[in-house]
Protein backbone atom coordinates (compact mmCIF):
# COMPACT_ATOMS: atom_id res chain seq x y z
CA UNK A 1 0.00 0.00 0.00
CA UNK A 2 2.89 2.52 -0.39
CA UNK A 3 0.25 4.04 -3.15
CA UNK A 4 -0.91 6.24 0.07
CA UNK A 5 1.75 8.53 -0.64
CA UNK A 6 0.12 9.23 -3.92
CA UNK A 7 -3.47 9.85 -2.05
CA UNK A 8 -4.39 11.81 0.39
CA UNK A 9 -3.76 14.87 -1.35
CA UNK A 10 -6.65 14.69 -3.81
CA UNK A 11 -8.76 11.82 -1.83
CA UNK A 12 -11.78 14.97 -0.83
CA UNK A 13 -15.22 13.59 -1.32
CA UNK A 14 -17.15 14.61 -4.94
CA UNK A 15 -20.59 15.09 -5.06
CA UNK A 16 -22.60 12.15 -5.49
CA UNK A 17 -24.33 12.25 -8.48
CA UNK A 18 -28.08 11.33 -7.63
CA UNK A 19 -30.11 10.77 -4.01
CA UNK A 20 -31.96 8.17 -5.07
CA UNK A 21 -28.95 6.34 -5.98
CA UNK A 22 -27.51 7.52 -2.81
CA UNK A 23 -29.71 5.85 -1.18
CA UNK A 24 -28.88 2.72 -2.70
CA UNK A 25 -25.84 2.55 -1.02
CA UNK A 26 -25.05 1.04 2.87
CA UNK A 27 -21.96 3.06 4.73
CA UNK A 28 -19.90 1.68 7.34
CA UNK A 29 -19.77 3.89 10.53
CA UNK A 30 -16.23 4.47 9.91
CA UNK A 31 -17.29 5.91 6.38
CA UNK A 32 -19.94 7.27 7.07
CA UNK A 33 -18.06 9.37 10.25
CA UNK A 34 -15.52 9.58 7.48
CA UNK A 35 -17.94 11.49 5.32
CA UNK A 36 -19.38 13.84 7.94
CA UNK A 37 -15.59 15.22 9.18
CA UNK A 38 -14.57 15.58 5.30
CA UNK A 39 -11.95 13.25 6.13
CA UNK A 40 -10.13 11.49 2.89
CA UNK A 41 -11.93 8.13 1.74
CA UNK A 42 -9.75 5.50 -0.07
CA UNK A 43 -11.45 2.79 -2.05
CA UNK A 44 -10.59 -0.75 -2.24
CA UNK A 45 -12.03 -3.64 -4.10
CA UNK A 46 -13.32 -7.00 -2.98
CA UNK A 47 -12.93 -9.45 -5.92
CA UNK A 48 -9.22 -9.48 -4.28
CA UNK A 49 -10.91 -11.22 -1.16
CA UNK A 50 -13.33 -13.90 -2.63
CA UNK A 51 -11.28 -14.63 -5.88
CA UNK A 52 -8.04 -13.45 -5.66
CA UNK A 53 -6.08 -15.64 -2.73
CA UNK A 54 -7.04 -18.18 -0.21
CA UNK A 55 -8.62 -18.01 3.08
CA UNK A 56 -6.77 -16.71 5.66
CA UNK A 57 -3.89 -15.38 3.39
CA UNK A 58 -7.57 -13.25 1.82
CA UNK A 59 -8.70 -11.21 5.06
CA UNK A 60 -5.28 -11.21 6.73
CA UNK A 61 -4.60 -8.63 3.45
CA UNK A 62 -7.57 -7.42 3.40
CA UNK A 63 -7.18 -6.13 7.09
CA UNK A 64 -3.65 -5.39 6.81
CA UNK A 65 -4.20 -3.03 3.73
CA UNK A 66 -6.91 -1.45 5.22
CA UNK A 67 -4.94 -0.30 8.67
CA UNK A 68 -1.69 1.03 6.16
CA UNK A 69 -4.52 3.41 4.78
CA UNK A 70 -5.74 4.41 8.17
CA UNK A 71 -2.13 4.77 9.84
CA UNK A 72 -1.91 7.20 6.75
CA UNK A 73 -4.58 9.22 7.79
CA UNK A 74 -7.01 8.15 5.49
CA UNK A 75 -10.25 5.65 5.76
CA UNK A 76 -10.36 2.93 3.62
CA UNK A 77 -13.94 1.96 2.21
CA UNK A 78 -13.53 -1.45 0.88
CA UNK A 79 -16.50 -2.12 -1.67
CA UNK A 80 -18.78 -5.35 -2.00
CA UNK A 81 -22.41 -6.96 -2.30
CA UNK A 82 -23.69 -8.23 0.86
CA UNK A 83 -26.98 -10.43 0.20
CA UNK A 84 -28.25 -7.74 -2.44
CA UNK A 85 -26.65 -4.69 -0.61
CA UNK A 86 -24.49 -2.16 -1.79
CA UNK A 87 -22.13 -2.22 1.16
CA UNK A 88 -19.37 1.02 0.98
CA UNK A 89 -16.80 0.33 3.76
CA UNK A 90 -16.38 -3.24 5.51
CA UNK A 91 -16.26 -3.77 9.14
CA UNK A 92 -14.39 -7.09 10.38
CA UNK A 93 -16.94 -9.07 10.43
CA UNK A 94 -18.08 -8.45 7.33
CA UNK A 95 -15.04 -9.07 6.06
CA UNK A 96 -14.03 -11.77 7.36
CA UNK A 97 -17.84 -13.22 6.29
CA UNK A 98 -16.56 -12.51 2.83
CA UNK A 99 -13.52 -13.90 2.70
CA UNK A 100 -14.83 -17.53 3.88
CA UNK A 101 -17.59 -17.28 1.06
CA UNK A 102 -16.42 -20.25 -0.88
CA UNK A 103 -16.55 -18.74 -4.47
CA UNK A 104 -19.50 -20.62 -5.57
CA UNK A 105 -21.50 -18.39 -3.13
CA UNK A 106 -20.88 -15.10 -4.27
CA UNK A 107 -20.25 -13.50 -7.63
CA UNK A 108 -17.25 -11.84 -9.04
CA UNK A 109 -19.22 -8.49 -9.94
CA UNK A 110 -18.20 -6.33 -13.11
CA UNK A 111 -20.27 -3.16 -14.10
CA UNK A 112 -22.42 -5.67 -16.11
CA UNK A 113 -23.33 -8.16 -13.46
CA UNK A 114 -24.02 -5.05 -10.70
CA UNK A 115 -28.43 -5.00 -11.47
CA UNK A 116 -28.71 -9.18 -11.78
CA UNK A 117 -26.88 -9.62 -8.56
CA UNK A 118 -28.65 -7.06 -6.81
CA UNK A 119 -31.86 -7.94 -8.06
CA UNK A 120 -31.32 -11.49 -6.89
CA UNK A 121 -29.92 -11.07 -2.97
CA UNK A 122 -27.04 -12.21 -3.91
CA UNK A 123 -23.14 -12.19 -2.66
CA UNK A 124 -20.81 -10.35 -4.66
CA UNK A 125 -17.27 -9.29 -4.82
CA UNK A 126 -16.20 -5.90 -7.03
CA UNK A 127 -13.65 -5.65 -9.55
CA UNK A 128 -11.45 -2.50 -10.49
CA UNK A 129 -14.65 -1.72 -13.06
CA UNK A 130 -17.29 -2.25 -10.48
CA UNK A 131 -15.44 -0.75 -7.71
CA UNK A 132 -14.92 2.36 -10.05
CA UNK A 133 -18.49 2.63 -10.60
CA UNK A 134 -19.80 2.43 -6.89
CA UNK A 135 -17.08 4.41 -5.65
CA UNK A 136 -18.05 7.00 -8.08
CA UNK A 137 -21.46 7.25 -6.66
CA UNK A 138 -20.54 7.22 -3.06
CA UNK A 139 -18.46 10.01 -4.02
CA UNK A 140 -14.88 9.22 -3.78
CA UNK A 141 -12.25 9.92 -5.94
CA UNK A 142 -9.48 7.77 -5.22
CA UNK A 143 -9.23 3.42 -5.71
CA UNK A 144 -6.09 1.90 -4.83
CA UNK A 145 -5.60 -1.90 -5.83
CA UNK A 146 -3.12 -4.22 -6.98
CA UNK A 147 -3.63 -4.69 -10.90
CA UNK A 148 -6.06 -3.76 -13.10
CA UNK A 149 -7.06 -5.62 -15.96
CA UNK A 150 -6.37 -5.37 -19.46
CA UNK A 151 -6.00 -6.75 -23.20
CA UNK A 152 -5.65 -11.12 -22.67
CA UNK A 153 -3.19 -12.37 -24.59
CA UNK A 154 -4.48 -13.48 -28.18
CA UNK A 155 -6.96 -11.29 -27.72
CA UNK A 156 -7.18 -10.59 -31.61
CA UNK A 157 -8.88 -14.17 -31.75
CA UNK A 158 -10.57 -13.78 -28.25
CA UNK A 159 -11.72 -9.94 -28.59
CA UNK A 160 -11.08 -10.93 -24.77
CA UNK A 161 -10.60 -7.82 -23.06
CA UNK A 162 -11.24 -5.87 -19.41
CA UNK A 163 -14.36 -3.91 -18.87
CA UNK A 164 -11.29 -2.16 -16.15
CA UNK A 165 -10.35 -0.53 -19.65
CA UNK A 166 -14.03 0.75 -20.32
CA UNK A 167 -14.46 1.79 -17.19
CA UNK A 168 -11.06 4.09 -17.04
CA UNK A 169 -12.17 5.95 -19.88
CA UNK A 170 -15.85 6.77 -18.64
CA UNK A 171 -15.35 6.84 -14.91
CA UNK A 172 -13.73 9.90 -13.05
CA UNK A 173 -11.69 7.87 -10.26
CA UNK A 174 -7.91 8.01 -9.79
CA UNK A 175 -6.77 4.41 -9.54
CA UNK A 176 -3.72 3.65 -7.88
CA UNK A 177 -2.30 0.57 -8.65
CA UNK A 178 0.50 -2.01 -9.40
CA UNK A 179 -0.07 -1.01 -13.43
CA UNK A 180 -1.24 -4.23 -15.35
CA UNK A 181 -1.33 -7.53 -14.38
CA UNK A 182 1.47 -9.69 -15.51
CA UNK A 183 -0.69 -12.36 -17.31
CA UNK A 184 -1.84 -10.36 -20.12
CA UNK A 185 -0.81 -8.17 -23.37
CA UNK A 186 0.71 -4.99 -21.42
CA UNK A 187 1.59 -3.37 -24.67
CA UNK A 188 -1.60 -4.05 -26.49
CA UNK A 189 -3.27 -2.80 -23.13
CA UNK A 190 -1.27 0.45 -22.93
CA UNK A 191 -2.23 1.23 -26.58
CA UNK A 192 -5.65 0.71 -25.86
CA UNK A 193 -5.43 3.05 -22.85
CA UNK A 194 -4.20 5.99 -24.90
CA UNK A 195 -6.71 5.69 -27.45
CA UNK A 196 -9.49 5.62 -24.55
CA UNK A 197 -7.84 8.81 -23.86
CA UNK A 198 -6.86 7.38 -20.03
CA UNK A 199 -3.74 8.88 -19.00
CA UNK A 200 -1.24 6.63 -17.27
CA UNK A 201 2.10 7.41 -15.34
CA UNK A 202 4.64 5.79 -13.40
CA UNK A 203 5.11 6.93 -9.86
CA UNK A 204 8.69 7.54 -9.50
CA UNK A 205 9.64 5.67 -12.25
CA UNK A 206 10.29 5.83 -16.22
CA UNK A 207 8.85 2.47 -16.43
CA UNK A 208 5.71 0.91 -16.70
CA UNK A 209 5.38 -1.51 -13.61
CA UNK A 210 3.82 -5.21 -14.59
CA UNK A 211 2.33 -6.05 -11.01
CA UNK A 212 4.81 -9.28 -9.97
CA UNK A 213 8.06 -6.73 -11.02
CA UNK A 214 8.76 -3.48 -11.08
CA UNK A 215 9.52 -2.86 -14.76
CA UNK A 216 7.53 -4.47 -17.94
CA UNK A 217 10.16 -3.53 -20.43
CA UNK A 218 7.87 -1.13 -21.46
CA UNK A 219 8.21 2.81 -20.75
CA UNK A 220 5.32 5.00 -19.10
CA UNK A 221 3.43 7.69 -21.02
CA UNK A 222 3.70 9.81 -17.80
CA UNK A 223 6.18 9.85 -14.61
CA UNK A 224 5.19 11.60 -11.76
CA UNK A 225 7.76 12.80 -8.36
CA UNK A 226 5.49 13.92 -5.45
CA UNK A 227 1.95 13.23 -4.21
CA UNK A 228 1.15 16.95 -5.05
CA UNK A 229 2.11 16.44 -8.54
CA UNK A 230 -0.79 13.38 -9.01
CA UNK A 231 -2.70 15.93 -6.99
CA UNK A 232 -2.64 18.29 -9.28
CA UNK A 233 -3.11 16.59 -12.24
CA UNK A 234 -6.39 14.82 -10.52
CA UNK A 235 -7.87 18.51 -9.97
CA UNK A 236 -6.69 19.84 -12.92
CA UNK A 237 -8.68 16.61 -14.59
CA UNK A 238 -11.71 17.55 -12.57
CA UNK A 239 -11.80 21.30 -13.79
CA UNK A 240 -11.68 20.48 -16.94
CA UNK A 241 -14.70 18.36 -16.78
CA UNK A 242 -13.22 15.42 -18.05
CA UNK A 243 -14.97 12.03 -17.59
CA UNK A 244 -12.46 10.10 -17.94
CA UNK A 245 -10.51 8.14 -14.91
CA UNK A 246 -6.44 7.85 -14.70
CA UNK A 247 -4.07 5.12 -13.71
CA UNK A 248 -0.93 5.57 -11.20
CA UNK A 249 1.20 3.07 -11.48
CA UNK A 250 3.37 2.24 -8.71
CA UNK A 251 6.69 -0.31 -9.17
CA UNK A 252 7.33 -2.05 -6.31
CA UNK A 253 9.90 -1.75 -4.44
CA UNK A 254 13.68 -2.90 -5.62
CA UNK A 255 14.14 -6.24 -4.56
CA UNK A 256 10.73 -7.19 -2.93
CA UNK A 257 9.44 -7.84 -6.88
CA UNK A 258 9.30 -11.71 -7.99
CA UNK A 259 11.55 -12.98 -10.58
CA UNK A 260 11.29 -11.99 -13.83
CA UNK A 261 12.16 -15.29 -15.30
CA UNK A 262 10.21 -17.24 -12.95
CA UNK A 263 7.04 -15.25 -13.53
CA UNK A 264 7.12 -15.30 -17.22
CA UNK A 265 8.05 -18.91 -17.10
CA UNK A 266 4.60 -19.78 -15.05
CA UNK A 267 2.15 -17.27 -17.03
CA UNK A 268 3.46 -19.14 -20.30
CA UNK A 269 2.10 -22.54 -18.70
CA UNK A 270 -0.72 -21.75 -16.67
CA UNK A 271 -1.76 -19.80 -20.39
CA UNK A 272 -1.37 -22.81 -22.07
CA UNK A 273 -3.33 -24.79 -19.20
CA UNK A 274 -6.35 -22.32 -18.96
CA UNK A 275 -7.10 -22.90 -22.88
CA UNK A 276 -6.52 -27.06 -22.68
CA UNK A 277 -9.21 -27.09 -20.14
CA UNK A 278 -11.12 -24.23 -22.11
CA UNK A 279 -11.39 -21.69 -19.28
CA UNK A 280 -13.26 -18.51 -20.48
CA UNK A 281 -14.36 -14.78 -19.56
CA UNK A 282 -14.38 -13.85 -15.81
CA UNK A 283 -13.27 -17.26 -14.96
CA UNK A 284 -9.73 -16.82 -16.99
CA UNK A 285 -7.90 -14.19 -14.69
CA UNK A 286 -8.74 -16.15 -11.20
CA UNK A 287 -7.51 -19.22 -12.95
CA UNK A 288 -4.24 -17.72 -13.98
CA UNK A 289 -3.17 -15.84 -10.65
CA UNK A 290 -3.73 -19.36 -8.69
CA UNK A 291 -2.02 -20.81 -11.15
CA UNK A 292 0.94 -18.82 -11.35
CA UNK A 293 1.03 -19.06 -7.74
CA UNK A 294 1.06 -22.78 -7.33
CA UNK A 295 3.76 -22.96 -10.32
CA UNK A 296 5.91 -19.88 -8.46
CA UNK A 297 5.64 -21.77 -4.77
CA UNK A 298 3.75 -18.81 -3.54
CA UNK A 299 6.35 -16.24 -4.86
CA UNK A 300 3.60 -14.02 -6.93
CA UNK A 301 1.48 -14.38 -3.82
CA UNK A 302 3.76 -12.93 -1.69
CA UNK A 303 4.75 -10.14 -4.44
CA UNK A 304 1.00 -8.88 -4.85
CA UNK A 305 0.36 -9.11 -1.26
CA UNK A 306 3.26 -5.88 -1.13
CA UNK A 307 1.49 -4.55 -3.60
CA UNK A 308 -2.00 -4.33 -2.17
Amino acid sequence: MRSLACLRMAANNMPIPDSEIRSRLHYSEEVKTAIENKKPLVALESTIITHGMEYPINLNTALEVEEVIRLNGAVPATIAIIKGQIHVGLNKGTLEYLAKLPRSEVRKCSRRDLAYTLSHKENGSTTVAATMYIAYLAGLKIFATGGVGGVHRGAETTFDISADLIELSRTPIAVVSAGVKSILDIPKTLELLETLGVPVMAYKSENFPDFYTDNSGLKAPFKVETPEECAAIINESKKLGLQNGMLIAVPVPKGKGADPQAIRSAISKAIEESVSQKITGAAVTPFLLKRVGEITSGESIKSSIIYN
